[in-house]
């Protein structure tokens, strides 16, 4: 296994735009620390973002995780583009004359999903433990460590999401062919959730169904943290709304994506088993 992936981050390396894609991605990941920067004043009106509790533990491994999730793409670009230049530089038929199998090569490349995913949640977890030292009101071990799930969910949706970009990628062969596949999917889901609610379903079950959909079941993973801050709870309050949602990671929306990952890696496999190459 160590071997595939020497193989696959030689390759990565060697490719400049891909070099500038993740080292762009990691320094993305990091600025998101900035945020605690951000501060002004309007009149006697004086605002610091990070001292209205973003950075609390145990809320900041919700609102980091769910945040740098939409940086995504620039890895799924360089996972597309790694698919694609390996048919158009023809490296997957000499990889294959070379004596690796057919199931090694798609076991390196889920290797190196696997690794970015991780690489990925290891630098969001330091990221966001050092903000929460800095500027949580709460720095408890039991509160510190409490809702971790949201970093699992991270890692579980990186994973999820990078594989079927994956599957894109061997099966569109072109890059921009991949994305753009990509994101008609995404549109396709929205269509589909807007037809089912208007002709067949309320919007509950709507939602019920949308979740064993591939990109919504990703997306449910970690849902969005903004109406969880107590700052925006407390205005509800007072304005006479109540905000009830439930943010929490349960074990079947792992579970549907765990399942829409190995159907992604094993298609990828199928599809490349059946290709003369």
């Amino acid at each position: 296994m160590g071997r595939l992936l020497q193989i696959e981050f030689i390759k990565l390396w060697n490719n400049r735009a891909s070099k500038v894609l993740i080292v762009s991605y990691f320094i993305i990941l990091t600025s998101i620390a900035l945020i605690a920067a951000i501060k002004f004043d309007i009149g006697p009106v004086k605002f610091h973002l990070a001292e209205i509790g973003i950075f609390n533990f145990p809320y900041i491994w919700h609102f980091n995780t769910f945040v740098t999730a939409f940086f995504k793409l620039f890895l799924a670009i360089v996972i597309v583009s790694m698919m694609a230049n390996e048919y158009s530089n023809k490296t997957i038929k000499q990889n294959l004359i070379d004596g690796l199998s057919k199931k090694e090569f798609i076991l390196s490349k889920f290797l190196t999903v696997l690794s970015f995913a991780a690489i990925s949640t290891v630098f969001v977890f330091v990221v966001s433990l050092i903000l929460g030292l800095v500027y949580s009101d709460f720095n408890e071990l039991s509160i510190i460590f409490s809702d971790l799930e949201f970093v699992l969910a991270f890692f579980i949706k990186l994973v999820g999401f990078f594989s079927f970009c994956l599957f894109l990628g061997i099966l569109v062969k072109r890059s921009a062919f991949a994305l753009g596949f990509l994101i008609l999917w995404q549109i396709s889901e929205g269509i589909i959730r807007g037809l089912m609610r208007w002709k067949l379903f309320d919007g509950d079950t709507t939602e019920r169904v949308m979740a064993f959909f591939p990109l919504q079941s990703m997306f449910n993973l970690i849902k969005e943290p903004i109406t969880r801050l107590e700052a925006v709870q407390t205005v509800a309050d007072q304005v006479g709304e109540s905000i009830e949602l439930d943010y929490y990671v349960h074990w079947y929306e792992f579970l549907i994506v765990l399942v829409w990952t190995f159907i992604f890696i094993y298609l990828s496999y199928a599809l490349l088993k059946k290709r003369d190459l």
